[in-house]
């Protein structure tokens, strides 16, 4: 795999993207007076999805770094879901991820080869988001987690996004998208009691941005990569 500079590979428009969402965090973190270790996952989560974006594996070293950060800014918050979710479930899968992104790199570049969801995987998918979905609801109760349906729906779409991640496959960006959407949800609620909660609020509806886009791209590879 090629080892260029991974920004010499950013569009004019992924520049513009990326650069808009470390000015809307950065900027909700001046106002709100927010902790710098909100700040920080934040910074690392959107340059981690314009790489993600790209196929490039760097983005997926990336979030393993801000699952690490998150875990620990949603601990502090008595989101336990987001914790587990992240530190327990999102990490090791986005390092596992990135070995197989490394392994199956398209035509030795830096971009991944992107792959469609076998009929062997959706299976998985399904009854693995099924079965994530009811025994993370009966251990987030026990803990006594703020939220709990929301919280629960996003243990729910953390493992399908990480999971089609995973599998090279472009649907993961919206599975993201919607993971996006209850994480939104439950900074909204987080920044109502604490405005120093606003930079993730901030962080995940710029990832949604990136989400959305991401999808878009992959979508765009992949037709790429068929033709040749």
């Amino acid at each position: 795999m090629k080892k260029a500079n991974p920004f010499s590979t950013l569009s004019r428009f992924e520049w513009g993207l990326w650069l808009l969402s470390l000015t809307v965090v950065a900027g909700s973190y001046l106002l709100s007076n927010g902790d710098i270790l909100s700040l920080l996952a934040s910074l690392v989560g959107v340059t981690a999805l314009i790489f993600m974006a790209k196929g490039d594996v760097l983005g997926q070293i990336l979030t393993v770094v801000f699952s690490l950060l998150y875990g620990v800014v949603s601990l502090h918050m008595r989101y336990y879901g987001e914790m587990i979710t992240y530190l327990g479930m999102s990490m090791p899968i986005a390092a596992a991820a990135a070995i197989e992104w490394l392994r199956h790199p398209y035509e030795g570049t830096r971009e991944v080869e992107v792959a469609r969801l076998s009929k062997g995987r959706l299976p998985v998918l399904i009854f693995g988001s099924v079965a994530v979905t009811v025994v993370f609801y009966f251990i987030l109760a026990a803990l006594g987690t703020a939220r709990l349906i929301v919280s629960t729906v996003s243990v729910t779409t953390s493992f399908a996004a990480a999971y089609l991640t995973y599998c090279r496959s472009p649907w993961y960006a919206l599975a993201y998208a919607a993971n996006d959407v209850v994480l939104m949800i439950l900074w909204i609620l987080a920044a109502i009691e604490d405005i120093t909660y606003l930079p993730m609020l901030a962080c995940f509806t710029m990832f949604l941005a990136n989400d959305l886009y991401a999808f878009i791209n992959w979508r765009r590879i992949q037709r790429r990569q068929g033709e040749n």
